[in-house]
């Protein structure tokens, strides 16, 4: 299915992003009342010199962006879809990375229960905008740094933020500490798997995510009938961090967390999609 074609159900994506929201909210309730609070806090992720402490006061910042700019007025910005979002946020790295730095401190720099207690606010604040009939409103748009969005494809790239992140904080922490709202990972998924099928285009190679995606992708001879000749499956959690560059392909052959098969189905050259 092309990038293009597809379609994001308001509703759904809000009571998405309000459930990813909350678990995650109820996930650093737990982290900050362990006895070991301090030392998880500070333990370092896969995100170069970014402790725990500094990947929660990103994630309040994304989430926080919604209810603080709702109301801005538009400023006539260019249009800007999914798979351009994806293909452009990596720029902003060196920003986003001040961003939390200055909201690490503050809030996020005391003991666990201020800490808590910044990432209480943040979450209360998109889930009251959530809860604002606008946000499901399929016309709405969303004005970011990149661009103008509709409202609903900026709450997907919200769903990115808190589906990746929540994975690099359970990979610091532990598999358990950190869970997934079940459709906030399909409609992850589901995007990254468009804009690979976009930003690389052809028909060459099928990528399967069951049980959410299925794209054809790649330069080269286009499949038509029978069984496709180069066919890469995965997980939906390994497709997410290999386009994310958090899991290697090498890796993920190697474990079998990935099968790829045909001449053409090795796809390490277009991956990460996203920085």
């Amino acid at each position: 299915m092309p990038a293009k074609s597809r379609t994001y159900r308001p509703a759904r994506v809000v009571a998405a992003l309000a459930a990813q929201t909350g678990a995650l909210r109820d996930a650093v309730r737990r982290l900050c009342e362990l006895p070991d609070a301090e030392e998880c806090l500070a333990r370092p992720t896969r995100l170069g010199e970014w402790r725990v402490r500094e990947l929660l006061a990103h994630l309040a910042v994304q989430i926080e962006w919604l209810p603080a700019h709702l109301d801005d007025p538009a400023e006539g910005r260019p249009p800007l879809d999914l798979p351009r979002w994806v293909e452009r946020v990596g720029a902003l790295a060196p920003l986003l990375d001040e961003q939390a730095r200055a909201r690490s401190a503050d809030g996020f720099d005391g003991d666990p229960a201020s800490v808590a207690a910044a990432f209480d606010r943040a979450a209360d604040a998109l889930l009251g905008a959530l809860a604002r009939p606008e946000a499901a409103d399929p016309a709405r748009r969303f004005e970011i740094r990149l661009g103008s969005m509709t409202l609903t494809e900026f709450l997907v790239t919200r769903l990115a933020e808190t589906v990746v992140h929540a994975d690099d904080l359970a990979d610091a922490l532990g598999p358990d500490a950190f869970p997934h709202d079940r459709q906030a990972v399909a409609a992850v998924t589901r995007m990254l798997a468009d804009a690979f099928a976009e930003l690389v285009p052809g028909g060459a190679v099928e990528l399967r995510v069951p049980p959410y995606a299925v794209v054809q992708a790649v330069e080269g001879p286009r499949h038509t009938r029978g069984t496709p000749p180069n066919v890469v499956e995965t997980d939906p959690l390994t497709w997410i961090r290999l386009a994310t560059g958090r899991a290697d392909w090498a890796d993920a052959v190697d474990s079998a967390a990935l099968s790829a098969s045909g001449e053409r189905s090795d796809l390490r050259a277009h991956l990460p999609l996203l920085g």
